[in-house]
């Protein structure tokens, strides 16, 4: 039996204080993001989704502490896979696309919702960043999860697999067309794909996030 060396259940006072007090930043922050940027108030929860995405990041990245005594070349595998990992989520997920018309090129900031914006934009003619901090956490903390689990045992790394569900909007498509050809039509399918689409992606995040640090049946 592998020892979990990611699953640290303990929480003390000290923990839940700065927990607080990260929450009550955060909260501060979407206040003045909304007051100082314009962006108006008309879906609440995509705020709340990106404080959940940012929060969850960060407590995985402080929480989980890899397995001592490995050696470096399994280091090293793991990190190749945690970044490849990665590349795929930034891929699928929207971060990183293809380029753009030439007369478009340049640097922009995209007021976003909070935690989605601000997003920070570069339009190349061959390549597209757009750097959106919830995703950007989420997806790193995820990559993370993914390198401490191929350190404890690769078997496990399958659960991975589904974060690249994670960009629902993306592969919202390939669903609809299966659904298409199944019952004969994508339109109603397709609408409410994009419409719930931070919401699902959001319950991916965070069932990828559990079985990726809980690891039931792990071995």
């Amino acid at each position: 039996m592998t020892t979990l060396s990611t699953y640290r259940p303990d929480v003390n006072r000290r923990e839940l204080l700065w927990l607080a007090v990260f929450l009550n930043l955060q909260f501060v922050a979407v206040v003045l993001y909304y007051a100082l940027s314009g962006v108006s108030v008309t879906e609440p929860r995509y705020a709340l989704y990106g404080v959940v995405w940012i929060t969850v990041g960060v407590l995985v990245i402080y929480k989980v502490r890899p397995p001592s005594g490995v050696d470096f070349e399994t280091r090293r595998r793991a990190v190749a896979i945690a970044a490849t990992y990665f590349g795929l989520l930034a891929v699928f997920g929207g971060l990183v696309g293809t380029g753009v018309d030439p007369e478009i090129t340049g640097f922009r900031l995209a007021w976003l919702p909070p935690g989605w914006g601000p997003a920070f934009v570069y339009g190349g003619p061959y390549l597209t960043i757009v750097l959106m901090p919830a995703y950007l956490v989420g997806y790193l903390a995820l990559a993370y999860l993914v390198y401490t689990v191929v350190l404890d045992a690769s078997g496990s790394a399958v659960a991975g697999v589904a974060g690249l569900l994670s960009c629902v909007s993306c592969t919202w498509p390939i669903l609809s067309a299966v659904a298409a050809a199944v019952l004969g039509g994508s339109g109603v399918l397709a609408a409410a794909a994009m419409e719930l689409s931070y919401d699902l992606s959001t319950v991916v995040f965070l069932a990828t996030v559990a079985l990726l640090y809980w690891r039931p049946g792990f071995r």
